[in-house]
């Protein structure tokens, strides 16, 4: 008997600093389409793209680059102490970057491939649309390093955008599997190498799932 292929939905999400794109590039590596809400995040804001009238009407030219597209920085700069411009910002892009990721995935549907949707916001938009929560974990002295002294970026910055996450513990108690990157690169592989069987599983046992449902 035929079974019909089954398309792996891998969330991946973490904090600030943890290390997701390196996850994301060590699971790609392996044969997992990466969908990424960052990137996304850019095309809905561009010129033509299903968030940026929106985005430009409320917050008005002076967020506007010198080509239409809408500049992240100056609408950082915005939106970073003020909270009620912050929610503002969330409720015009979430919903595009979601409805984006969501037909990237239908692009994939009849397929047996793995799709990673590299989620940072995961616990705030509150999604629930994958098979596996994939949780890049490290402690926050660690991600603050990395910001500061990898990124380059200011430590007073990178302590506040630490600081307007969600908690460490709210993201760990969404996930299905933790990679704890804390550690070396080769660390880190290893922790990579032992979690893909558990996401994509050899074709007999995605048929008996199937049969299962």
């Amino acid at each position: 008997m035929v079974r019909s292929p089954h398309v792996v939905v891998i969330a991946l999400t973490g904090g600030i600093g943890s290390g997701k794109s390196s996850v994301a590039e060590l699971l790609a590596e392996r044969g997992a389409v990466v969908v990424d809400a960052d990137v996304l995040a850019h095309e809905v804001t561009a010129p033509g793209g299903t968030a940026h009238a929106a985005v430009v009407e409320r917050f008005g030219p002076a967020v506007v680059g010198s080509d239409g597209s809408v500049d992240r920085q100056a609408l950082a700069a915005v939106v970073f102490d003020d909270d009620d411009a912050r929610r503002d910002l969330e409720a015009l892009v979430h919903p595009a970057v979601m409805q984006a990721i969501e037909q990237r995935l239908a692009d994939h549907e009849g397929t047996d491939r793995v799709v990673v949707a590299v989620v940072p916001l995961l616990v705030e938009v509150g999604w629930d649309g994958a098979d596996h929560v994939v949780v890049v974990d490290c402690p926050e002295d660690v991600a603050l390093h990395r910001l500061v002294e990898v990124r380059g970026m200011d430590e007073a910055d990178a302590r506040r955008r630490i600081a307007a996450q969600v908690t460490r513990r709210s993201r760990l108690a969404r996930a299905d599997h933790v990679v704890a990157n804390d550690g070396t690169p080769d660390a880190l592989r290893r922790q990579v190498d032992a979690l893909w069987p558990k996401l994509h599983p050899p074709p007999t046992v995605l048929g008996a799932l199937k049969v299962a449902e």
